[in-house]
């Protein structure tokens, strides 16, 4: 007997193969003015201005990211507009900009993927064992910081096996100390309640000391076996999916205590079309399981949001910024929910598109679905 659903299920299947190379195709040509060829950098951002769009700034930050999208699109067969390991080597030529255990961290999990067989050279220059000591992010228990941080180690793990024992103790313990800031019901904090700036932040946590924790616990899991780190991922991962808007949103702030939505927008671009989906592919890939549904309807928020607006423009092959209320509005909200626990998702009042885009937010794209096929 036929089944009736294969050819719907296909054509569903070609239809989203479109969208993604669409969006891949987007990503490689708009980050191609985004980059300063006499400097070897990817600008800090892209605006939109009554002359046009106009880069503004440098940020060695961005670039290590950006060229992580694109060696994974050069991995799957594209080709890169930037000569990678020559903006590598940029990067590497003087790390001054380095000043934060998470930038150490993006500049490892770099060369863990472009350049492996420089990553003992790279650990020694950088002192890379005694990062934890090194900077205050990790007395301060930066989640992000430290995601990128022990996402480095796992990569060189997952890279170079022979020396997975010389940083087991160091990826664990790192892995620890991101673990005294998840909440039970899975969210994360920003970092420790120190200090007054932990003080006022307190339990809140953005999407991105979600995100980049769920991908470094699974990488961790993956290079260490460590099933106690999945499962921590997995947590994370269930309760920002039972927490998404009903148009896919991914919101902006969460709260560790309670496990709640503390602050909703801005809803950014880059979390609904890079770094969710980014996340949960790689936990899907750790624990075998597949968190398709909420991917893409977080990606489908882009031309089917609050304001019926596309965040996408073809025109200049960028995906606007973020939907957000202005700086007065955001401040008052945050203050409401935090005082009451309120969770109106919902209250679309006085929202606007930001029409400015990062070249971190194409190249997490890339390193997302650059590899991404119908299997």
């Amino acid at each position: 007997m036929v089944n009736s659903t294969e050819p719907t299920l296909q054509k569903r299947s070609d239809n989203l193969q479109s969208v993604i190379s669409g969006w891949n195709a987007l990503a490689v040509n708009g980050l191609v003015p985004m980059f300063y060829p006499d400097k070897q950098l990817f600008c800090y951002t892209l605006k939109r201005t009554p002359s046009g769009m106009v880069r503004e700034g440098v940020s060695p930050r961005y670039t290590a990211i950006t060229l992580m999208g694109l060696h994974r699109l050069e991995q799957s067969g594209g080709t890169s507009p930037v000569d990678i390991q020559r903006t590598f080597d940029v990067l590497l030529a003087n790390t001054d900009w380095i000043n934060n255990i998470g930038d150490l961290g993006l500049l490892h999990w770099l060369c863990a993927l472009v350049a492996p067989d420089r990553l003992k050279e790279f650990n020694r220059r950088l002192d890379v064992k005694n990062a934890l000591t090194r900077f205050p992010d990790a007395s301060l228990r930066h989640t992000m910081y430290l995601s990128w941080y022990l996402t480095g180690l796992a990569h060189q793990a997952l890279a170079r096996p022979e020396m997975v024992e010389s940083t087991r103790d160091l990826a664990a313990e790192t892995c620890r100390i991101i673990q005294r800031n998840q909440g039970k019901q899975g969210f994360f904090a920003h970092a420790a309640s120190k200090g007054v700036r932990g003080m006022i932040r307190g339990d809140m946590g953005s999407f991105a000391d979600q995100v980049y924790p769920i991908y470094a616990f699974s990488k961790f899991a993956q290079a260490y076996e460590d099933d106690k780190a999945a499962k921590k991922a997995l947590d994370c991962g269930l309760s920002i999916c039972e927490a998404q808007g009903s148009l896919g949103q991914w919101w902006w702030h969460y709260n560790s205590a309670n496990g709640t939505v503390a602050e909703t927008y801005p809803v950014f671009s880059v979390h609904q079309h890079a770094m969710g989906p980014m996340a949960l592919f790689a936990l899907g890939e750790t624990i075998q399981s597949d968190f398709s549904p909420w991917i893409f309807k977080g990606l489908q928020w882009i031309d089917e949001n609050e304001l019926g607006i596309d965040m996408r423009d073809d025109s200049v092959n960028v995906a606007w910024r973020c939907i957000g209320r202005n700086q007065i509005n955001r401040v008052w909200k945050l203050g409401v929910n935090l005082l009451t626990s309120r969770e109106d998702q919902e209250q679309r009042n006085n929202l606007r598109p930001l029409f400015e885009c990062r070249p971190y937010e194409l190249g997490w794209l890339l390193y997302a679905f650059a590899n991404w096929n119908r299997a």
